[in-house]
């Protein structure tokens, strides 16, 4: 018989482990009930949508690190479809802390217009809450149903500027390639279910070490191959790898910078979280002794696959981002590259998981920790991309030369960014690229390594010719549009600067609550 009490127990378990997504459904209802209550509230859903972003924010905790680590040690909630556990936390917190911040952007840059505020605000918490569920589920079929959560919305927010014709084609292609890669995911899924007999990514590992302890996959190897790529396919849409990269920079041109920012962020690192769990979870978090040449396979082909799409994700970014004269799609370009240095480290941990588990779990703090400084990094360079283009009603390069004569303070804020994104010391890009590389030699993925490396060099000639520009070339307009320091956007600006800053210098602590979120013993 089911034990009632116990089951009432893991139930308001759940419901108080769920409740940052809770806060975000009740947002969205509210959001709704207050058009029709108060139509004409302005800044109402900006309002709104602020307080449930805080209030989320508060319960993604605990704040003082002690997650349950992830693996063996995670909480299962609703029956084992979610875990509650450090990786999950984690990314909530980025997610969450980043959308509180998105909203005070949206409304510094008067991006969407108060009349269809509620609407905007209504599909971007919804793809939130698609993505929360992402980094926590523990059931294949459940991180699909998170992942078009987060992607139907995405779909429509790209074509939110229904005026521009661009927006509207840049909203078709997202979402025709997105669908087409949604089925292959779909497929790929039924089909490694089939093989094991399960889509509970726990007993899905389960069944995978018994068949590699067993040494003989009863002919289903290729199944198992075939059903890995499907899923990794819809995997690589979501974070632009190559080669299914070839929506994002058309859709980030097309679509308004903020909805950029939004899908180069928290759209990468959800995605990012999934990977990583599911990756992982198939290979038993390295529980289990890889005592029989069973298992090797099995990580040899997720190493290489996972090594030759990081590497060619990050090459051909940097590369094609040469020659481009429009800023959001040199940044989107860009965000591709970015893809591929976060793709190294799950890399790295999955060739040492069953070495040292414990390696494994500091690759895993080295993403987690590059993350965050990704986050700010990256949201500086769109914000500052968004201001410009409302002072100058122009996204191409050449248009902001000369801006340091009367913007001084936001090209300041946008070289360190860009510096940042390079990885110079002693910013905070530096400090997150050191932690990824020091997962690679760690891994042994020496050859790895080395591309990382040579593109970090690359990188640096198209971020510096933005900053040559609006430093050094002479005016193409006169009179020059200002954007000042002193005013709430150039605050948001430093605001965004200044972690940038102080987590190239003081990254301790940071890193030390991403190692505790991925169970490394610091």
């Amino acid at each position: 018989m089911i034990d009632l009490h116990r089951t009432l127990d893991h139930l308001s378990f759940s419901l108080s482990a769920w409740g940052p997504e809770l806060v975000l459904c009740a947002g969205i209802v509210v959001l709704l009930l207050s058009r029709m209550v108060f139509p004409l509230g302005r800044y109402l859903p900006f309002v709104i949508s602020l307080i449930v972003c805080c209030l989320a924010l508060f319960l993604a905790g605990p704040w003082n690190g002690t997650w349950p680590i992830v693996g063996e040690n995670s909480v299962p909630i609703f029956s084992g479809l979610l875990a509650w556990d450090g990786l999950g936390a984690f990314l909530k917190t980025l997610i969450l802390g980043f959308s509180a911040l998105f909203v005070v952007f949206l409304w510094l840059s008067g991006f969407p217009k108060p009349a269809h505020a509620t609407d905007f605000l209504v599909l971007y918490l919804g793809a939130v809450v698609g993505m929360c569920v992402m980094v926590s589920a523990e059931h294949l079929l459940l991180a699909f149903l998170g992942m078009e959560m987060a992607s139907v919305p995405s779909y429509v927010l790209a074509g939110f500027d229904r005026r521009a014709r661009q927006s509207a084609e840049a909203a078709m292609k997202f979402a025709v390639f997105g669908a087409a890669s949604a089925g292959v995911m779909l497929y790929g899924i039924s089909l490694l279910g089939g093989v094991l007999g399960t889509f509970s990514i726990p007993q899905m590992a389960d069944q995978l070490m018994l068949l590699a302890a067993s040494g003989d996959y009863h002919g289903q190897a290729v199944i198992l191959v075939l059903s890995s790529l499907m899923i990794l396919v819809g995997l690589a849409f979501k974070l632009s790898a190559v080669p299914f990269h070839f929506w994002l920079p058309d859709v980030f041109e097309g679509a308004a910078a903020e909805v950029g920012t939004f899908l180069s962020v928290v759209s990468k690192a959800a995605a990012l979280g999934l990977l990583t769990r599911l990756v992982l979870g198939l290979l038993g978090y390295g529980v289990l002794e890889a005592t029989n040449a069973g298992v090797l396979p099995i990580v040899t082909f997720l190493v290489v696959t996972l090594s030759l799409l990081s590497a060619a994700t990050c090459t051909y970014g940097n590369l094609a981002a040469y020659g481009q004269n429009n800023i959001k799609r040199l940044l989107g370009y860009s965000t591709i590259a970015h893809a591929g240095y976060m793709l190294m480290p799950i890399a790295a941990a999955v060739a040492v998981l069953f070495r040292d588990a414990s390696l494994a779990r500091w690759a895993i703090a080295t993403l987690l920790f590059y993350l965050v400084t990704y986050l700010f990094m990256n949201f500086a360079a769109f914000a500052t991309v968004t201001f410009l283009r409302n002072a100058f009603r122009s996204e191409t390069i050449a248009d902001f030369a000369g801006l340091i004569r009367t913007s001084p303070g936001v090209v300041v804020c946008m070289s360190l960014a860009l510096f940042s994104l390079v990885g110079l010391p002693p910013l905070a890009g530096f400090a997150g690229k050191f932690a990824i590389f020091s997962s690679l030699v760690f891994g042994g993925l020496w050859s790895l390594f080395v591309i990382a490396a040579i593109n970090t060099v690359l990188s640096l000639f198209y971020y510096v010719r933005i900053i040559k520009t609006m430093v050094f070339d002479v005016p193409v307009r006169d009179p020059l549009p200002q954007v000042r320091l002193a005013s709430p956007k150039g605050i948001f600006l430093a605001v965004l600067t200044v972690p940038v800053i102080v987590l190239g210098i003081l990254w301790q602590p940071v890193f030390m609550l991403a190692c505790r979120a991925a169970g490394y013993p610091w």
